[in-house]
């Protein structure tokens, strides 16, 4: 049995914008200033200048190149100052140079970042699962929550960020319980409608007697994620499917016209190193709105297997 999720209400104090200063940066920056505005949360808009850029360049030459792009991504940063978009919003910005996740990592813990949000280009590509380079470094190494806004997101958000209708989605492990709380916290943040979905990945042919009890299963299962106090949120909706999961995922997302979609990962150690990432990818990769990644808490992570030997 997993554990109810409490109706602790997600605290995001500090949020990190990395961006590479593509298109799909830009999208991911409304998206990462509507949710400081939100929550009265500290922007960091940070950018990694790296030198492995100028790997085929002679040695002489890259101190200078290495300050010259350092000079033009201060400059990208002031265009978007200027246009007076982060008014309101306390921000600052931070240029690094270095390899890109160890000067991620060390923002991430120096200034206790609760959110990175980044844009992905969701190529197609190699097993079909590709983000973009810096959104492949964060999203493999990131200790906490990442939203990522890909290249199908409406990044023009006009009056705010509107979080009407949250899908989440689980396969009952240790990571998908820690993402359980952003869920149920952000349907109660902005009244949203939450669907809670499974998808059962099938083998063998299920006859029609077994499919229900699978069915009736699951169900208990994501009723047991919601909290135990009755509070006046809206009645959630669950949802069992059998098949493939980031496809019916994807197609539940667009059926039930999601503002976000919240998965839970185990970050894995190489970037296709476990098959519940690939469904993370491709969800990323093809969703037409913002995915919410929480990598798992190493304390539910002891519970549950705590539980799973007391049983």
């Amino acid at each position: 049995m997993h554990s109810p999720i409490g109706g602790t209400r997600v605290s995001l104090r500090r949020i990190l914008w990395a961006t590479d200063f593509s298109t799909c940066s830009e999208a991911a920056l409304q998206y990462a200033m509507a949710i400081a505005s939100r929550y009265g949360a500290h922007l960091y808009l940070a950018h990694v200048v790296r030198p492995e850029s100028f790997d085929f360049v002679v040695p002489e030459a890259v101190t200078a190149l290495l300050e010259e792009a350092r000079r033009g991504a201060e400059e990208q940063m002031a265009r978007i100052l200027v246009t007076g978009r982060l008014r309101g919003v306390s921000h600052q910005v931070i240029i690094g140079v270095g390899m890109l996740w160890p000067v991620l990592s060390k923002l991430v813990q120096e200034h206790e970042i609760d959110m990175i949000v980044a844009g992905t280009h969701g190529r197609t590509g190699f097993r079909k699962l590709l983000l973009g380079s810096m959104a492949q470094e964060i999203f493999r190494n990131a200790p906490c929550p990442v939203l990522t806004v890909g290249p199908k997101v409406h990044g023009d958000l006009g009056d705010g960020i509107k979080a009407r209708r949250i899908l989440f989605a689980t396969n009952f492990s240790p990571a998908s319980e820690s993402s359980a709380n952003y869920a149920v916290s952000l349907a109660r943040e902005n009244q949203a409608d939450l669907t809670l979905m499974h998808v059962v990945e099938e083998g063998d042919d299920l006859s029609a007697g077994r499919r229900m009890e699978v069915m009736d299963s699951v169900g208990r299962q994501l009723r047991e994620l919601l909290p135990t106090e009755k509070e006046a949120e809206r009645e959630p909706e669950f949802e069992v499917e059998f098949g493939s999961p980031s496809e019916l995922i994807l197609k539940a997302a667009e059926e039930h016209k999601a503002d976000f979609i919240v998965l839970g990962i185990r970050r894995p150690t190489h970037l296709f190193g476990h098959p519940t990432s690939d469904t993370a990818y491709q969800v990323v990769c093809e969703a037409g709105c913002p995915v919410l990644t929480v990598p798992c808490d190493p304390a539910a992570k002891e519970a549950s297997q705590a539980s799973r030997i007391e049983s």
